[in-house]
């Protein structure tokens, strides 16, 4: 997952696992199979990797929970409108073709079907959706309802004022869905912080392999050090 990130020259927090487990393994094969060493890192691999896939999963279950909870507020909305026409008979239409000024015809059991004002009659409405209060509200002529709301046992009728996207059930599902997609600040700035440590962390690695062997060490004793250097930096990253 990291090795296209880094590839692209923007190395995150995956870059640095990925290059520091993938080091590890292949160079533990190495030595499991082809030499006499003990020193392998099987371990350290499967112990990041399983907290890597940890965070993976709590991360999906809390996106789930916000899917589900925008599924629950979709579901609030109601489908059709019973529109008052201007000889005084109605007519169930889709709740996309309302617009603005229709007169809507609410019924006893039904959902308000948009934001608007009573123009006739008065209602009792169930608004826990929207304030939490479980009490339901009474509501006269003149006196503003939301879409969504369970008309309790009246028949009233509406102005349309809010429809589409401009309801307030609809501005809801969109900030549920903002605050879903969008990165908290502290998030974006761990972002920046691990992009540098991250290239930090590869170039020490080199310095360190090319110093060894400078120094006069084997390419495979250098190999080992620097490898450390990956893993031991990979729970750091695991930490940002």
């Amino acid at each position: 997952v990291g090795i296209p990130s880094f590839l692209k020259g923007y190395p995150d927090m995956d870059t640095l696992v990925a290059l520091g487990v993938g080091t590890a393994f292949l160079y533990s094969s190495y030595v499991v199979f082809l030499t006499s060493s003990t020193a392998e890192y099987f371990v350290d691999v499967g112990i990041i990797t399983t907290f890597i896939l940890l965070g993976r999963y709590l991360e999906a279950r809390a996106k789930g929970s916000a899917s589900a909870a925008i599924k629950k507020l979709l579901e609030l909305s109601a489908k059709t409108a019973r529109r008052v026409k201007k000889d005084g008979s109605f007519e169930d239409v889709p709740i996309e073709q309302v617009v603005l000024g229709d007169l809507l015809l609410v019924r006893p059991g039904e959902k308000v079907p948009v934001d608007g004002a009573i123009t006739d009659g008065s209602a009792t409405l169930d608004e826990s959706m929207v304030t939490g209060e479980s009490i339901p509200v009474d509501k006269k002529k003149g006196d503003i309802v939301i879409g969504g709301t369970l008309n309790a046992h009246t028949v009233f009728t509406m102005r349309a004022e809010k429809v589409g996207s401009e309801t307030m059930l609809s501005r809801i599902i969109e900030l549920v869905r903002e605050a879903q997609m969008s990165k908290a600040p502290i998030q974006k700035l761990v972002d920046i912080i691990t992009r540098y440590f991250v290239w930090g962390v590869l170039a020490i690695a080199l310095i360190t392999i090319a110093t060894w062997i400078l120094a006069g060490a084997s390419f495979s004793e250098a190999l080992i050090v620097m490898v450390a250097v990956l893993i031991i930096a990979c729970p750091c990253a695991l930490g940002l």
